[in-house]
């Protein structure tokens, strides 16, 4: 169906702008009529902004994009405006053409008659499944503006730790790569030609000069080759983590790793507990949402663990009792999980416990950058001396034979 730009005064005399889909620009003016609108400009919405049939159900939306055209549509419909109109006022007000297409898409859907959920769900890449069975609870209980709002705080939480996460591992990662550029460098192109002297000098050269000069000259005859198979090794190693099998034993690895391990556990838990709580308080049975906490989680071998908690409790078990035979949950975390079951207040003891954890993991993730830190600087130290041994030590035997 055609969508239509429009500007308009409404009953009060404020001005308004808009977007209308139609049959015609007739039909538009029809039914903007019809809601009282006094129409001043009217023209067909430019199809590469507004048209969702451009929108493909493979289309992916940024963490951030999602978390802004939540928090508009919650606020609107708190406002009072019905759906049609909140999803029209955020599609014409998203600068992005992507977020557009796809807010345009969903409208379309939603005035056929579909549930806003379902018309989510054409789109399972840029709304996940936590997002669209929190929408349809939402809609089941007659409270979408308010389960809106609190999954667009949850995602905004989600957002910012991620870029806490990636803000951390910046400066470790800039470290890493000057330390190799810097080293390449000076195997590359520095040693040679210092080393050249003594080679012409006819004097025996110690063991680690020797060893420094060999490698140099690998680097510089055979550097290209070390870049095509360092990168045929990324490539087979991505191929390797699309296979099922191969992907879930790196990931038992990484568990097992002596700094990393703890880091991921934690993050996995505090992702799954906040998870559940904002399903929990949007009013998703509780198998349902620890079913589609558990797809939230990364690591292959922890979401196992929770789907089987999940079939624990199908079966009549306690959260508690099953998240404690997974042995991924932290003990304080159950602790709280228990007390929540107890006394009939498991959605705001999972919040709690989220919290706490989140907590946690930041100061996990600090004490890891912390450590990574120096010793990628005392590693990089330890190369340079090596490099400086290998250039002194030549120059303190030709001292010795002058004297």
């Amino acid at each position: 169906m055609p969508a239509f730009e429009y500007q308009a005064q409404d009953a009060n005399g404020r001005n308004c702008r808009g977007l209308q889909e139609a049959d015609s620009a007739r039909h538009a003016r029809q039914i903007l009529r019809e809601r009282g609108l006094r129409i001043s400009r009217l023209s067909g919405a430019k199809k590469s902004r507004h048209s969702g049939r451009h929108a493909q159900a493979g289309t992916r939306l940024g963490a951030s994009d999602l978390a802004l055209l939540t928090r508009q549509l919650s606020t609107l419909i708190q406002a009072g405006l019905p759906l049609e109109e909140a999803l029209a006022a955020v599609t014409a007000q998203s600068e992005k053409t992507v977020v557009s297409n796809v807010l345009a898409a969903v409208r379309s859907r939603v005035i056929e008659g579909h549930a806003l959920a379902t018309a989510l769900s054409a789109f399972p890449r840029a709304f996940p499944e936590l997002f669209r069975a929190t929408v349809a609870a939402g809609e089941r209980s007659g409270h979408l503006g308010q389960v809106l709002e609190r999954l667009a705080d949850y995602t905004e939480a989600r957002q910012a730790s991620r870029q806490k996460i990636q803000l951390a591992l910046v400066y470790p990662m800039i470290l890493m790569f000057a330390s190799v550029a810097i080293v390449g460098f000076l195997l590359g192109y520095v040693v040679p030609d210092v080393v050249k002297i003594f080679i012409n000098s006819g004097q025996p050269l110690p063991a680690l000069t020797q060893a420094m000069i060999a490698t140099s000259s690998g680097l510089r005859r055979y550097g290209w080759l070390l870049l095509m198979l360092l990168i045929a090794g990324t490539g087979a190693a991505r191929w390797a983590l699309r296979q099922p099998r191969l992907k879930l034993r790196w990931h038992v690895l990484q568990l097992n790793l002596p700094l990393v391990g703890p880091v991921l556990r934690a993050m996995e838990a505090a992702r799954f507990a906040s998870t559940l709580a904002i399903l929990g308080k949007s009013a998703v049975p509780l198998v349902d949402a620890l079913e589609i906490s558990a797809t939230v989680i990364a690591n292959l071998a922890i979401r196992q663990r929770m789907l089987d908690v999940a079939r624990s409790v199908r079966e009549g078990g306690t959260l508690a009792r099953g998240l404690e035979r997974s042995g991924d949950i932290p003990p304080m975390m159950l602790h709280l999980i228990a007390s929540g079951e107890r006394v009939g207040e498991l959605d705001s003891m999972l919040a709690r416990a989220a919290e706490q954890q989140e907590k946690n993991l930041a100061a996990r993730i600090a004490l890891v950058v912390s450590l990574f830190e120096p010793i990628m600087l005392v590693l990089m130290g330890g190369v340079v001396l090596l490099i400086v041994m290998a250039i002194l030590l030549p120059i303190l035997s030709l001292n010795q034979l002058v004297n």
